[in-house]
């Protein structure tokens, strides 16, 4: 899968919206199995792991909400700019934590490019310094007797 290939989100309409709320609703019953679906205009028979159900279960639900979904494989390779867009940063702050070292990445060339797993790894580091900052400071308060 090319790069360019790897950050396009897909936006549903109002009839994928609405085709996604059933479809999810339906495939929910059947998350604990592999499941054999017939394609209808050719009567084929395609067997779907239970892995790929609860994805396809999790893409419908987020379409179904109206939200825009994308797939992007573990090691996927991106660059600098589909990463900084795909955490909600901007590129030179991006740059910054690479030359920090905070995430890791590798260059191609002149160009840095960060697999999606490294850049995974950096926003589950992220995510729990900042709860484990948010228990500290809940526990600050309660030692404080402030009420919360």
């Amino acid at each position: 899968m090319t790069a360019s290939k790897i950050y396009e989100p897909v936006t549903p309409n109002s009839d994928e919206i609405k085709i996604a709320q059933e479809s999810s609703r339906t495939l929910s019953r059947f998350l604990k199995k592999n499941l054999k679906v017939q394609i209808a205009e050719t009567k084929e028979i395609v067997e779907l792991p239970v892995s790929a159900v609860r994805l396809l279960v999790d893409l419908l639900a987020n379409m179904a909400k109206g939200n825009a979904v994308t797939l992007i494989p573990i090691h996927a390779e991106l660059t600098t700019q589909q990463a900084a867009d795909l955490i909600g940063i901007s590129r030179p702050f991006l740059i910054k934590l690479l030359e920090d070292g905070e995430i890791d990445f590798h260059m191609v060339g002149t160009h840095r490019r960060i697999y999606f797993q490294d850049l995974r790894n950096y926003m589950d580091k992220n995510k729990k310094a900042r709860e484990e900052a948010l228990d500290d400071l809940a526990a600050q308060a309660q030692d404080l007797d402030m009420g919360y």
